[in-house]
């Protein structure tokens, strides 16, 4: 048998674009410039557009639907209602088809899809939609997560039940520990509806295709999933639904679950013609799941001198209507409820629940954020009681490699916290603010304030993140890579059906490309359904699983062209180095094109993490998850204590990210987790009341600006997990989580309000 080719794993060199680098985003300039082509700008001749009919009431049953006059409108195509549905009526994201594709019989929450309607003009459609006429039942909603707990059976919003998921953690003796406790403290703690807040709305475009199958362009994080559920209910076997990714306005969690798909491609099949769909902002505060809502309480013990000795936990979840991603959110929730910490008796009880509130999913951090403003304040109030600061509870109680989680999981790679905590505390504090530039308080220029009444406040936190999908779930993806001569120069076309939402994946690809085949014209075919899975664009994930799939393919493409350099030169000591085929004995022996001719090498490999187990039912146990992440934050704040108005004056962040491959798109991470992490703390949320959301609009739905974000310091630690590809950690989720708790811990510094909601209102700081 011959000799093994050399493989290295590096043979670009620093600065020409590989990993490691910060090389131009391939869609940067396109969208600073307004030129990149979004979902919401997608059009065809003799398109129709599509508009859909949703409930106004959160909880009622459908009496009579009457769609003759909407057909009656000049113009208008086609109106469907769920008789129309030409496969399943049911569809689901996490296996749980509990979602009607239009409404039957009964709405359960406020936006409900109940008809749609296709029209020549959007115009025409929206008239279509008004001469429907549905006459509803009104009902009470369930509406009280707490009263959904204390009785399931009565509170029944689903067929399935009350409860989405129990999921109970059990370690040690919490009884026994409480009775040995020297200090207890205890909290109760709720976050509010928070929304993903992407600036495209949902859109696509659905064209009838020749083999009677549906091509669809959509804005989405997942387009294997979307198909899985998209085929059944169109009724058409999934070969024959053709998917590619259309521009993506941000996403956060917001586009895992689906909105138009289905209803576009309805409209397509029944007409015959292609049809477009867009949602305006307000409808798309309805076409989309939040963030849960939590309700949590929480009991900590500790020795005098801050050791914690147990913790006893309640969290409950608001899924709202349908399941959509609660289930794993539950998950995320039990075994991450309380933190990075080490404690050896621990009883959690999380639930998730159905009410007629709208539907929640998945959102950046993923159950983590909820659990996580409330252990942080929990371990500021154990220092308070013990006479700790806030770093030093923190540091007396974290995990470190070794420790173990409240799953029982043991952190087999880095988790240097006790020293990215060292870090942050050393950062210099920023100085006092300058009284005689209005724009440096709180209020700013409306001269709110000249100084009197503000007080300073400075806050930590700490959160854990898991990185890829957890609990047993079959975590892969799939890269297909060519490389062959175009124009004389050896070219690389990466394809994964990995999506682009922003946060710059299509640049990583083309980095590890050039890393291991060494070639700098590289190229990144458009995300579809032609190649295999690559999984969600979600859970910190895609640097870590489509960059190792990419990197796998790019080994194979590597280990051929090697072989042929073999067979013609007769070496065998080869590797690739800035596009020369490299003997150790003979030094060059020829270029990549040279060795590749005319013939193309072309490699397809699928990648995954190591295995992972479902929680255990009864105790929680279980090495749940594949990797974890930290990061901590210090937030500086001014607080007008007169006016309950809050200036964030500076965030520090350290995050552990294993190793970075593209500094500036890491940054841009940091910061952008950052500031979503602020607005839950002071501004975001989606107010409902019985049901009824009351502010879907940006006007009244307030996100941070760039006057609203404050300058960052930033230390970032690279400590490699070995079992991930280049060492790398996932790092998009991990600043959203402690940033939150930073922020309110600072308010609380500043004005001594005990502050256990989120989002903080200046209601809450003035008595």
């Amino acid at each position: 048998m011959a000799a093994p080719i050399e493989s290295p794993g590096r043979v670009a060199p620093p600065g020409r674009g590989g990993v490691g680098d910060s090389p131009v985003r391939p869609d940067g300039t396109l969208k600073v410039a307004g030129a990149f082509a979004f979902a919401s700008d997608l059009g065809i001749d003799g398109m129709l557009w599509g508009a859909t009919l949703r409930s106004p009431h959160p909880r009622a049953r459908i009496v009579s639907l009457d769609v003759g006059p909407a057909l009656a409108v000049p113009g208008v195509r086609a109106v469907l209602t769920h008789e129309d549905v030409p496969g399943s009526r049911h569809f689901g994201i996490d296996g749980l088809a509990d979602q009607p594709v239009l409404a039957i019989g009964e709405v359960r929450h406020q936006g409900e899809p109940v008809a749609l309607a296709a029209a020549d003009h959007p115009e025409t459609a929206r008239r279509a939609l008004a001469a429907i006429a549905v006459e509803y039942e009104v009902l009470e909603p369930v509406t009280d997560v707490r009263a959904v707990i204390a009785d399931p059976e009565g509170n029944r919003v689903q067929p399935l039940g009350g409860i989405t998921r129990y999921q109970p953690v059990r370690v040690g003796d919490v009884a026994a520990a409480r009775a040995e406790a020297e200090v207890v403290v205890s909290g109760e703690f709720e976050v509010g509806m928070q929304d993903q807040a992407f600036l495209g709305p949902e859109a696509g475009l659905a064209i009838p295709a020749e083999d009677g199958g549906i091509e669809l362009l959509v804005s989405t994080q997942w387009l294997h999933n979307d198909l899985k559920q998209i085929a059944p209910c169109l009724g058409l076997p999934e070969d024959r639904v053709h998917m590619t990714l259309a521009g993506v306005g941000g996403a956060f969690g917001g586009r895992e679950d689906l909105s138009m798909q289905i209803h576009a491609g309805m409209l397509a099949l029944h007409t015959g013609r292609p049809v477009k769909m867009s949602y305006n902002r307000y409808e798309s505060f309805f076409g989309h799941v939040h963030r849960h809502p939590a309700s949590m309480r929480y009991e900590y013990g500790a020795t005098a001198d801050g050791r914690l000795l147990y913790a006893d936990v309640e969290i409950v979840l608001d899924g709202g209507a349908y399941t959509s991603s609660t289930l794993n959110v539950t998950g995320n929730a039990a075994s991450l409820g309380v933190g990075p910490y080490e404690i050896p008796n621990i009883r959690i009880d999380a639930y998730g629940v159905y009410t007629n509130n709208p539907p929640c999913g998945a959102m950046r951090g993923f159950g983590a954020v909820q659990a996580c403003f409330a252990y942080e304040a929990m371990m500021d109030r154990l220092a308070a009681a013990c006479g700790l600061t806030p770093l030093e509870v923190r540091r007396r109680n974290a995990v470190s490699q070794g420790s173990r989680l409240a799953t029982g999981q043991v952190i087999d790679s880095p988790a240097p916290l006790a020293e990215m905590l060292t870090r942050l505390e050393e950062m210099p504090l920023p100085p006092a603010a300058d009284t005689s530039d209005l724009r440096n308080l709180p209020g700013g220029v409306s001269q709110t304030t000249h100084g009197e009444g503000v007080v300073r406040g400075v806050g930590y936190g700490v959160g854990i993140k898991n990185i890829c999908f957890s609990e047993g779930f079959d975590d892969y993806s799939t890269a297909r890579v060519r490389l062959e001569v175009i124009g004389g120069a050896a070219t690389a076309l990466v394809h994964t059906a990995a999506a682009e939402v922003g946060q710059g994946l299509v640049t990583v690809q083309e980095q590890i490309v050039r890393t291991e085949l060494g070639v700098r014209r590289v190229t990144v075919a458009p995300a579809d359904t032609r190649v295999g899975d690559a999984g969600s664009s979600s859970a910190s994930r895609q640097s870590y699983m489509s960059g190792g799939a990419v990197k796998a393919a790019c080994e194979a493409v590597r280990g051929v062209l090697l072989e042929r350099a073999a067979a013609r030169f007769g070496h065998r000591d080869l590797s690739l180095s800035d596009g020369k085929v490299v003997s150790r004995a003979a030094g060059v022996l020829a270029s990549v094109e040279d060795v590749l001719g005319d013939e193309a090498v072309e490699e397809t490999r699928e990648f995954r993490h190591r295995p992972t187990q479902r929680m255990d039912p009864v105790t929680g146990q279980g090495d749940s998850h594949s990797q974890l992440a930290l990061c901590v934050h210090r937030a500086v704040v001014d607080v007008d204590t007169e006016l309950g108005l809050v200036k964030v004056v500076e965030m520090a962040a350290v995050q552990d990210v294993g190793r970075i491959l593209n500094r500036t798109a890491l940054e841009g991470q940091i910061h952008g987790g950052s500031a979503q992490g602020l607005g839950l703390a002071l501004m975001e949320e989606i107010v409902v009341e019985d049901g009824v959301v009351r502010n879907p609009s940006f006007t009244d739905y307030l996100i941070p600006t760039i006057l609203d974000m404050p300058p960052m310091r930033l230390d970032i630690l690279e400590y490699p997990d070995p079992a991930a590809p280049y060492g790398l950690r996932g790092a998009g989720e991990p600043p959203t989580l402690s940033s939150t708790p930073a922020i309110v811990a600072a308010v609380r510094d500043a004005t001594g309000k005990a502050l256990d909601r989120v989002p903080v209102r200046p209601e809450h700081l003035v008595a």
